[in-house]
């Protein structure tokens, strides 16, 4: 007679005495359910998500002011193109910024992530969604507008590329200095970091945008290349905003930590946030 034997009931018993495979529905159940219902999974979906709309809405409204601007006979004219792309990136900041930190930049996040402030795991992730926002808003674009050689709302050098090189290094290391002094630092007033950055980004605009389209951000550029097939001079866009903002990230790194002295820096951690081996002055 088919008894209860350690938690196998008499139907599962028959089961077995049949040659029956025996399943347990509350661990199918687990196995079904344990990946996409992990909350690690779920966190880093959500950041994912956050980062490829927000960078989708900062290509598309700055981008988009760009190609309207030149479509519509200069209706839009540069400082209110410099405004949108300011006011765009501070609006997406206090909208997205709780979720993501509102990277929307690839260089950005390489920089975070050397920095020993954002894990190695997840850059792959984030650098995706940065792009694959940057070109389905370009895509976008372009299938709004009749966007020609003239009307091209991508960054091309204006002058040499040496120029434009140098130019990108030096306000994307203004960009990162002021992220990392807002965002990141505790003696900072951080309600105020999403206005700085849009501030900072509208400033650069200013200065550097006749002359090599301030870009800042390779997603930026990339997404409007790819759609558009236009690729002179794009590795400035791309080696020349990563260099200034991984410089601005450790100088102000650097400058974080004045209040103690060099030697205790040194003895306590490296500029990479990792131990030293030396542990006396």
């Amino acid at each position: 007679m088919a008894t209860r034997i350690e938690g196998i009931g008499e139907e599962e018993m028959s089961n077995m005495e049949s040659g029956v495979a025996v399943t347990n529905p509350t661990s199918q159940s687990k196995t079904k359910q344990g990946f996409f219902s992990s909350p690690a999974v779920v966190t880093i979906t959500q950041k994912v998500v956050a980062e490829l709309i927000g960078t989708y809405f900062v290509i598309f409204a700055g981008c988009g002011s760009v190609a309207v601007n030149k479509i519509y006979g200069g209706s839009i004219t540069f400082p209110g193109i410099c405004v949108t792309w300011g006011l765009i990136v501070m609006v997406m900041i206090y909208t997205v910024g709780h979720v993501s930190g509102a990277h929307f930049n690839p260089a950005v996040t390489i920089t975070f992530t050397l920095l020993g402030r954002f894990p190695w795991k997840q850059v792959p992730l984030f650098i995706i969604a940065q792009l694959s926002g940057s070109i389905l808003a370009s895509a976008t674009l372009a299938v709004m507008f009749d966007i020609t050689t003239e009307t091209y709302y991508g960054t091309l050098p204006v002058g040499s590329n040496g120029q434009s090189f140098a130019i990108e290094i030096i306000i994307s290391f203004l960009l990162m200095f002021v992220v990392s002094g807002v965002a990141t630092d505790s003696r900072a007033v951080g309600e105020m970091a999403g206005l700085a950055v849009g501030m900072t980004i509208m400033l650069n605009v200013f200065v550097a945008g006749p002359i090599s389209g301030a870009s800042m951000n390779p997603a930026r550029s990339i997404g409007p290349a790819i759609v558009e097939h236009e690729y002179r001079g794009l590795w400035v866009y791309i080696v020349g905003p990563i260099i200034g903002t991984i410089a601005g990230g450790f100088a102000y790194n650097l400058i974080r930590f004045t209040d103690k002295p060099i030697c205790e820096l040194t003895k306590t951690r490296s500029f990479l946030g990792t131990k030293s081996r030396n542990d006396s002055c």
